[in-house]
């Protein structure tokens, strides 16, 4: 739970202040995270609310309804998260390639190692040459074992 604008609002909690969120799931990534978010909340004095689900977290009945969307909010992103590998597998299966398109054709991956291995230009000369990021130039020759 690496969330640094997160931390820092709960780090600045006072008394009197309220944590509001357009929707629970926007929260917490998880029932664990959401219910030491609210701890959190709750040991600053501050309250906790949520646009979309009218929930008051003072009372019991307030307490277990947001038990109970947190466990919904959880299921639900696991339930993407599953659907979203099986169609990444699908995909593959079907022979997609995945991922950001290549910076450069691979005739002119050729044309960047047979240069760079005649010494002619460098890789700063290269990304200029082919109106790529220097990066780009560097993964194309580390594929190749030319670097």
């Amino acid at each position: 739970m690496r969330r640094p604008a997160l931390d820092q609002l709960l780090y600045k909690l006072r008394p009197g202040d309220a944590v509001v969120v357009y929707k629970l799931d926007r929260i917490a990534r998880s029932m664990k995270d959401l219910l030491l978010i609210l701890e959190r909340i709750e040991a600053a004095g501050a309250s906790f609310v949520s646009l979309t689900e009218t929930i008051d977290t003072a009372t019991p009945a307030g307490r277990m309804m947001i038990h109970i969307l947190g466990a919904f909010a959880e299921f639900e992103r696991e339930l993407i998260g599953e659907r979203t590998r099986v169609g990444m597998a699908a995909a593959v299966a079907r022979g997609s390639i995945l991922g950001r398109p290549r910076g450069l054709t691979p005739t002119q991956e050729k044309k960047t190692c047979r240069l760079f291995a005649e010494r002619r230009h460098t890789k700063t000369e290269l990304a200029r040459m082919f109106d790529v990021h220097i990066s780009t130039i560097k993964r194309c020759l580390k594929r190749t074992n030319a670097a």
